[in-house]
């Protein structure tokens, strides 16, 4: 009988950035705060009203990075890579722990499909998983999720 309070994920996942891309276009929003918003213009030298009028919307009452032209809602920052990949946001650096990916062995299959490196790489224990879904910024930065694109 297994332990119920255990996630489904107790014995850990694999991940491995393969640099595709996979995560930074299609469907969804890339949730920004204030201090994310900072590090972003100041990657790009620009000063924050600047920025925020040129890659920022509001959606419902969050703030959400705008997407490339396009058909493939592709993040405004994906150009082939990731042109502020040392100052992109915490949804970026966590990608793919985050808690709708994780709330089932389905979702995260699903994931699976769009993404290569899920289920590939190194494996990620339980304990690194869950300092990764608290926002972690010390966890964020674990090296497979943190080598540039």
């Amino acid at each position: 009988m297994s332990d119920r309070s255990s996630p489904w994920y107790a014995e850990g996942l694999r991940f491995g950035c393969t640099r595709c891309g996979a995560c930074c276009r299609g469907e969804g929003h890339v949730w920004v705060d204030a201090a994310e918003a900072g590090r972003l213009a100041e990657n790009l030298g620009l000063e924050l009203g600047d920025f925020g009028r040129r890659y920022l919307r509001l959606v419902g009452n969050r703030l959400a990075l705008t997407d490339a032209p396009g058909p493939d809602r592709a993040c405004v920052f994906w150009d082939g890579g990731c042109r502020v990949y040392p100052a992109r946001p915490t949804q970026c650096r966590t990608f793919p722990f985050w808690r709708d990916l994780l709330s089932d062995e389905d979702a995260w299959r699903e994931a699976a499909e769009l993404s290569p490196g899920i289920n590939r790489g190194r494996r990620y224990a339980l304990a690194e998983i869950e300092r990764l879904l608290s926002g972690d910024g010390a966890a964020a930065d674990a090296p497979e999720l943190s080598e540039a694109s």
